[in-house]
């Protein structure tokens, strides 16, 4: 006798033996079901039991795609992205009148069939001979699941979904092959969970539970009869009975599905009729995809995880194993974001900058000895329209950033400083520092650099002449003593200690070996910047940023994350002396009005020529800051500026970012505790005459004055009507102009 399945169907060989059968008697009837009757009827039999025998039986069900949770430290949701919006549950979490909806109106003899549902071929073959097209489908609900995942492996290519939805012979009769493979595997429930899960039902979802959610917000469990019907009625053409844009066709629709239900036998007619007098009661949550949901204005560090993702080989060996990974979805993403962090970052933007303005602000904090990204926010929002960008100014272009970073005046000066400690020199050093100067001859580490055109650098005013001791330098930023220290130690110890801190340009090229670096001339992010000084706090210990602390996937397997790397970039001791000499900056120098009040604390002002960048970077022992204002395409002087609603003369680094760093680092460290630094003594020079005469003045650490044909960075002049080369006989090695300028900095960007 031969062998009954559980199921009720018919063993594989049976099945198949039966479906050539009919086959060959009709003329090939699975035409028949999907094709006009008259093509159906002119088409010569195919194929033997041999022939199906050679179709591969091993369905290659991919996981279903689902959506990305991306939550911060604390465990709240930041945002979730999905290439399909969809939350896989299994059927006891799905509401009975839903399953059997699902069945009465889409495979009424599911649970009495096979695979393949001969009487339904039969039926449906005669129907469309009858009528001269296609009136009826004989699809069983296994069919329709095969199809389906087809589709799922197809994702997003056009192509192959165009493939996998192609209504051919051989196309059916391969899908007919794995539905007999899928009836044997799962059987009935597993098949009507899988079918649920991966149907679409319009409006983005895909999967009941984020239909349930989407039309009603409520999850599938707790569907009612009516709302089971619609939902079922969905199915068939989830755009064209859409409840949302059309609610009498998707009533009647509904109706069709309930009466449906009595006619098998799921609910009384009574049952029917009750519910099909009730309106459709919607309560339509709108999707919510991607990083513009993002809450607190996170939505540029939701789409770094998304970089890092994409990017990290710890996430997959090539880019299109990561990017598999991530449009499969299914991911909960714990990240390092600190929501009171984030939040106080966010409010201090919107207080100092607005959106419209003509100007854009972005605040990075990390944690010193971690890594950790702990708020990440500028002033233009994520989104497409006017006043919103997807550039994230925070970060390096590879991670969706700007395409050069920007110029970071006078906050690189601590790094000069650093080396030259380092190397020995004490933290009384005293140069000359006379008001204007010419750029002098340096060593690099590879060949000196000459200044073959004598091109000078001034102070920002005249009253700035030396002698100065680094202490004063430092807090009235003078430009002249720092291009006399890299004359004195060389520029090799500046980049080599500045690689030890991660501090490149913001197209992830090394910095150029030109005495103008010392001076900020070139672009760099504030992520960078935040991390960098991260490493003074944290006593000479650089650190990595990270931004994800944990992947888990939707079986609960964990993924490994990127790890912060952190080495010892400069001796504790030298950090501790750097930290004394900012401390000063904060206290009596330009980054007065940064001042965190009895908390220690340590920064550095900036501003570039034209006043096109400005920034303050500082940090207290537990947490770095950076803070950038300016034009994001380099085409903003700020000068007789409206910023946030204030109007400005002129932007000094501590006049504007200064007052948005303090108040972001206010709420970030509220309720933590406040440690001090590891100081030295570093006492003030005997002095002949008061010379603090510019104590009050809110020194921008500007670097060079913006004049009519001076030179940029690299000793080439300005303006030069021929454009040719100004040192004869010298390579002049290739690269973009001086940021500082705005020549190359965002100028592909147009935000």
């Amino acid at each position: 006798m031969p062998k009954k399945r559980s199921g009720g169907g018919l063993s594989t060989t049976q099945q198949a033996a039966k479906f050539l059968g009919v086959a060959a008697l009709s003329g090939v009837v699975l035409a028949g079901i999907t094709l006009p009757a008259a093509g159906a009827l002119g088409l010569a039999t195919k194929g033997t039991v041999e022939g199906f025998d050679e179709i591969p039986a091993n369905l290659q069900t991919p996981p279903l795609s689902q959506r990305t949770t991306i939550l911060d430290s604390k465990g709240g949701l930041i945002a979730s992205v999905y290439s399909r919006d969809r939350t896989v549950v299994k059927l006891k979490d799905i509401s009975p009148y839903m399953q059997q909806a699902i069945v009465a109106i889409e495979d009424a003899r599911f649970y009495e069939h096979g695979a393949i549902d001969l009487k339904g071929i039969l039926r449906a073959l005669n129907r469309n001979v009858q009528s001269g097209g296609t009136a009826e489908g004989a699809s069983t609900l296994t069919q329709q699941y095969v199809k389906n995942v087809f589709v799922e492996e197809a994702g997003d290519d056009p192509d192959k979904v165009a493939q996998a939805t192609q209504q051919t012979l051989g196309r059916k009769i391969q899908e007919l092959k794995y539905a007999i493979q899928v009836e044997e595997k799962l059987g009935k429930k597993r098949i009507l969970a899988n079918y649920l899960n991966i149907t679409f039902f319009g409006q983005q979802a895909y999967g009941v539970e984020a239909a349930s959610q989407r039309y009603f917000s409520k999850s599938a469990k707790d569907l009612t009869l009516e709302e089971s019907a619609l939902l079922a009625g969905l199915v068939q053409s989830p755009s064209y009975f859409a409840p949302v844009n059309n609610p009498e066709r998707a009533t009647k629709r509904r109706n069709i599905v309930l009466q449906r239900m009595a006619d098998v036998g799921s609910i009384t007619q009574a049952e029917a009729d009750k519910a099909k007098a009730n309106p459709i009661k919607l309560r339509v949550k709108k999707p919510k995809n991607g990083c513009i949901t993002a809450v607190s204005g996170a939505g540029f560090f939701c789409d770094y995880v998304r970089n890092v993702f994409l990017t990290d080989p710890a996430f997959g060996k090539t880019k299109e194993d990561r990017a598999k990974i991530w449009n499969q979805g299914g991911l909960t993403i714990r990240t390092t974001l600190d929501p009171q962090a984030q939040q106080s970052t966010q409010n201090s933007i919107k207080s100092h900058v607005y959106k419209t303005d003509k100007v854009a602000t972005a605040v990075t904090l990390v944690q010193p000895g971690t890594g950790k990204i702990m708020a990440m926010g500028q002033s233009r929002p994520y989104g497409f329209g006017p006043n919103e960008t997807q550039y994230n100014y925070s970060v390096d272009k590879a991670m969706g950033g700007s395409n050069f970073g920007f110029p970071t005046g006078s906050t690189f000066k601590p790094f000069v400083a650093a080396a030259a400690i380092a190397q020995g020199k004490p933290a009384t050093q005293v140069y000359s520092s006379p008001y204007e100067m010419p750029y002098p001859g340096v060593q690099t580490c590879d060949r000196p650099y000459v200044n073959v055109n004598g091109e000078r650098v001034p102070n920002e005013n005249k009253s700035e002449v030396g002698p100065y001791a680094l202490k004063e330098a430092m807090a009235k930023s003078v430009n002249t003593y720092f291009i006399q220290m890299v004359e004195d130690i060389g520029l090799c110890p500046v980049t080599q200690l500045t690689d030890k801190l991660g501090v490149a340009q913001g197209n992830g090229e090394k910095l150029p070996q030109t005495p103008a670096i010392a001076l900020g001339s070139e672009g760099v992010s504030p992520l960078t910047m935040a991390s960098a000084y991260a490493a003074f706090a944290n006593r000479g210990t650089f650190c990595t940023p990270i931004a994800i602390e944990s992947v888990t996937k939707a079986n609960g397997a964990s993924l490994r994350v990127p790890k912060s790397s952190c080495t010892q970039a400069l001796a504790p001791n030298v950090a501790d002396t750097v930290n004394s000499l900012l401390r000063g900056v904060i206290d009596s120098g330009t980054g007065q009005q940064a001042g965190l009040g009895s908390r220690d604390s340590a920064g550095k002002t900036g501003t570039t020529d034209a006043r096109k960048n400005a920034w303050f970077v500082g940090y207290t022992p537990n947490m770095s800051g950076a803070v950038w204002v300016g034009g994001p395409s380099q085409d903003i002087e700020m000068v007789n500026i409206n910023i946030g609603g204030v109007y400005q003369a002129k932007v000094y680094g501590g006049q504007v970012p200064g007052p948005i760093w303090r108040d972001a680092m206010t709420g970030a460290l509220n309720g933590l505790p406040s440690p001090s630094f590891n100081t030295v003594d570093i006492p003030d020079p005997a002095k002949e005459d008061d010379r603090d005469h510019n104590a009050d003045r809110p020194d921008t650490g500007k670097d060079r004055p913006d004049r009519p044909g001076r030179p940029d960075h690299r000793g080439r002049p300005g303006g030069r009507p021929d454009g040719g080369n100004p040192f004869p006989g010298i390579s002049i090695p290739p690269g973009p102009g001086n940021g500082d300028e705005g020549n190359h900095n965002g100028r592909t960007q147009g935000h």
